[in-house]
C-alpha cells in the first residue's frame, strides 16, 4: 500500500506505528528498516506530517527528526532511531518537542541545552531579585506532579557562583523544559493526541515567556561541523 505522505488532517498515531517502533527495538537493522518502510512513512511520517500542519499556525511547521542515528561517536552503532521526535521554534526562542515511541507520547516545551550565552543570561536573571523569583512562581504554578523537568543540570554551582544562593538550584540547570509522558491509550489513535501534545505546550508559557525575556535565541555563530 502507497505510504499516505500527503495526509492533511491529524487523526492521531495508528497501533501500527507502535508496532513499527516495538519490532525495530528487537531488531535494529537495514533489513528490518527495508522491509516495514512502507509502514514508517504511513503509521509514523504520514502522521507526523499532519501533525505540523494542525499546529503551525500557533507554533509553526514542525521539523521531523531523520530516524538514522548518528554513530560516529557512539558505542551504540544501532542505526535508527527506537522513536521519531519533531521540534519547531517560537518567535522569542522557546522551543516545542514531541516524539511517539513503543512506550507512548512525549511532548516538552522550554530551551534545552543553553549556549554559552544563553545561559549566561539566564544565571544573571535568575540571580535578579525580581526576575528570579519570577521564574520560581511560574514553575511552582504548573500542575503538580503533572510536568518533570528536563535534568541537564551541573552536580554542583557554576564557577563564580554561591553554593549557598536560595535559588541555586536554578543556577545549576543547563536546561529549562517542561515536559510530560503520555502512556499507551485509545486516544493515542485519535484527534485527542494533538490535544495532549498542545495542552503541554500551553501550559508551558508562562515559563516560556520567562525565558524569552530574560534569555532569548544565542547570538553566537554555529559551531563547525565535524570533520
Amino acid at each position: 500500500m502507497p505510504a499516505r505522505a500527503t495526509q492533511d488532517t491529524f487523526r492521531g498515531f495508528p497501533a501500527a506505528a507502535l508496532d513499527f517502533y516495538a519490532g525495530l527495538e528487537a531488531d535494529n537493522t537495514k533489513s528490518y528498516w527495508t522491509a516495514n518502510r512502507a509502514v514508517y512513512e504511513e503509521a509514523v511520517r504520514a502522521p507526523f506530517l499532519a501533525l505540523s500542519r494542525a499546529v503551525e499556525d500557533e507554533f509553526g511547521p514542525l521539523h521531523l527528526f531523520r530516524p538514522h542515528r548518528d554513530v560516529r561517536f557512539s558505542r551504540d552503532k544501532s542505526p535508527y532511531k527506537t522513536n521519531q521526535g519533531a521540534v519547531t521554534e517560537g518567535a522569542g526562542g522557546a522551543l516545542y518537542y514531541v516524539h511517539l515511541d513503543v512506550r507512548g507520547l512525549f511532548a516538552a516545551s522550554g530551551y534545552y541545552r543553553m549556549a554559552p550565552d544563553q545561559l549566561e543570561r539566564f544565571r544573571t536573571a535568575v540571580l535578579d531579585e525580581r526576575a528570579g523569583p519570577a521564574l520560581e512562581r511560574e514553575l511552582a504554578a504548573l500542575p503538580r506532579g503533572r510536568y518533570e523537568l528536563e535534568r541537564d543540570a551541573l552536580k554542583t554551582a557554576p564557577r563564580g557562583y554561591p553554593r549557598d544562593h536560595p535559588r541555586i538550584e536554578l543556577l545549576r540547570r543547563k536546561s529549562v523544559t517542561i515536559g510530560r509522558r503520555f502512556p499507551v491509550a485509545a486516544w493515542l489513535q485519535t484527534r485527542r493526541a494533538l490535544d495532549r501534545v498542545t495542552s503541554v505546550w500551553r501550559e508551558a508559557a508562562g515559563v516560556n515567556t520567562w525565558l524569552d525575556r530574560h534569555v532569548g535565541p544565542s547570538i553566537l555563530p554555529p559551531p563547525d561541523p565535524a570533520p
